[in-house]
């Protein structure tokens, strides 16, 4: 007899045109038949990973009250796309950056301006690459497989090459004089390079840098962060054997990478987890990985300065719901699978991105926050440079350089 009553309430809740409409509704966002949410193309699982709890990070985590760095000065306006990863020469030139379009420049003064200094591939032509300011939207994306995206650069002072991690490329080096870059690295442990993106040169000619994620490619990225998958990689490339090593694996996007001041470790971002990680060189703890810091946002790159401590650009903030999604991948599904522009859907979460840039000790210790709430020098940020009483800011997103008189 409960039985029966049990199914005829059943009957009616399933009968009611309301419940039923939303069960509907929602089988058709979980099947989403015609692709039109924001992974709809993608075989998109999300995965649930290992972020510190919100309210412990941004409840702990100091603010500058003034925002200075929204005090920033915007540099090269519409004459640089992208700059992602800012590098100078041994001889003081630069800055040298890789721009969207595929190509490697240097600042040559007021009386030159920006030149070429370098491409990544054959493939490159102003035909098919060169878009100016269009470079950062999504008009290029078909084109970068083909132009290359030079992302993080780095030169070794002892030889004046510039090696290059590249998006679609892996990892690179040119000579001093420029011109087209010779690859090194394209796999590791027999797959494919898919995202290289930072890397730095230990004083015993070894190269450390990232590849992403064995799933995505740059064009791509934003689905790793989506689905919390750790497919990247920590890589090392061995110069005397030309041979290509994997040093860490499963990271949930590894991005930035830069070794201390005495070479006795590296520090590496990992952007989907918010959080910047020590890997130990030598001494006892050789091998092992550890926090240093988390963040409350989404780190890019990582850089030393002159008394050993780090630059790590931050874009800022997460927020509750974010953290809610990052717990229940089954949430993560059926929002992403809603017919509604990626951009809605990020703000519908609270996300209002802007700049952070934070100053570590060797330690972890916070040194420093510098922030642009209202997104006045830039929105999204990739690097900072400390060079000479000045921070150098680059950004992969946006057509110009930031600087700031520091400190």
């Amino acid at each position: 007899m409960e039985k029966k009553s049990f199914s005829h309430r059943e009957g009616i809740f399933l009968q009611h045109p309301f419940f039923l409409f939303l069960i509907l509704a929602l089988g058709f966002v979980v099947m989403d038949p015609f692709k039109m949410g924001p992974v709809g193309c993608h075989d998109f699982r999300p995965v649930k990973h290992d972020i510190a709890p919100y309210k412990q990070v941004m409840d702990n985590w100091p603010r500058d009250q003034y925002g200075r760095l929204g005090n920033g000065k915007l540099e090269f306006d519409d004459q640089v796309f992208g700059p992602e990863s800012l590098e100078f020469d041994s001889l003081g030139r630069g800055p040298y950056t890789g721009l969207a379009d595929g190509r490697v420049v240097r600042w040559m003064g007021e009386a030159i301006g920006w030149e070429t200094f370098a491409v990544v591939t054959t493939n490159w032509s102003e035909k098919h690459c060169a878009r100016g300011v269009d470079s950062t939207t999504p008009k290029q994306w078909k084109h970068e497989k083909r132009c290359g995206r030079p992302l993080g650069l780095r030169f070794d002072k002892k030889s004046g090459n510039l090696y290059i991690a590249d998006a679609y490329y892996g990892l690179l080096v040119v000579g001093p004089e420029g011109g087209l870059a010779a690859p090194l690295a394209t796999h590791a442990a027999g797959d494919p390079i898919l995202f290289a993106n930072d890397l730095d040169i230990h004083e015993n000619g070894s190269i450390f840098f990232t590849d992403t994620s064995k799933r995505y490619d740059r064009v791509n990225h934003f689905f790793i962060l989506l689905e919390g998958e750790a497919t990247g990689r920590l890589l090392r490339y061995d110069p005397p054997t030309k041979t290509t090593h994997v040093v860490l694996d499963g990271l949930a996007f590894p991005n930035g990478v830069q070794l201390s001041r005495d070479q006795t470790f590296l520090l590496f971002t990992e952007t989907t987890n918010c959080r910047l990680m020590k890997f130990w060189l030598e001494g006892p703890k050789t091998g092992t990985v550890e926090l240093v810091a988390d963040l409350p946002g989404f780190p890019d790159n990582v850089r030393l300065n002159d008394k050993g401590q780090f630059w790590v650009a931050i874009d800022c903030c997460r927020t509750p719901a974010q953290e809610v999604l990052t717990h229940n991948p089954w949430m993560r599904s059926i929002y992403f699978r809603l017919p509604i522009q990626m951009s809605l859907l990020a703000r519908m979460m609270g996300m209002r991105m802007y700049t952070v840039i934070s100053l570590f000790s060797e330690n972890g210790e916070i040194l420093e926050v510098l922030e642009d709430p209202k997104g006045v020098v830039m929105k999204l940020v990739s690097e900072v440079r400390e060079v000479e009483g000045k921070l150098w800011i680059g950004t992969v997103a946006h057509n110009h350089i930031a600087t700031l008189p520091y400190p």
